[in-house]
């Protein structure tokens, strides 16, 4: 996942790019996440450690933020880190409208955006473990 080109790549056991996806982020995309409510999207090594198909969203996979270098961020500044980043669709009370305007833009709270379609095909294609390195 490369934040600055809002671009999701999965990768094969070869580290060949077998699909991608645009992405739309956090409402304040540059840099890393330091807090909860920042609307930062984190960047760092992370794994998709649980899913949730009756999300507020079509279909979310869960990303183990924080890890240890979120956590040790946060309490420098005496701040709570927040945990709930995900891959996911559109929001379930959202027009299909709605979306098609928002793809071009950074809407969520941290989370990684796809449209519907395409978190279907994520949620297929990726396991529970699958790692993500999320880049600058």
């Amino acid at each position: 996942m490369i934040k600055s080109e809002r671009r999701l790549d999965l990768l094969d056991s070869e580290g060949r790019t077998i699909r991608s996806y645009r992405v739309s982020l956090g409402f304040e995309p540059n840099g890393p996440k330091t807090h909860e409510g920042d609307g930062r999207t984190p960047e760092g090594l992370y794994y998709i450690d649980n899913r949730n198909e009756k999300s507020s969203y079509h279909l979310s996979l869960h990303i183990s933020y924080p890890n240890a270098n979120d956590i040790a961020r946060a309490r420098r500044y005496g701040l709570k880190t927040g945990g709930s980043i995900m891959i996911h669709g559109k929001p379930n009370d959202k027009s299909p409208l709605w979306f098609r305007r928002a793809q071009n833009a950074d809407w969520t709270n941290g989370c990684i955006a796809v449209s519907d379609a395409e978190i279907n095909e994520i949620w297929k294609l990726v396991p529970d473990g699958t790692p993500i390195l999320i880049k600058p």
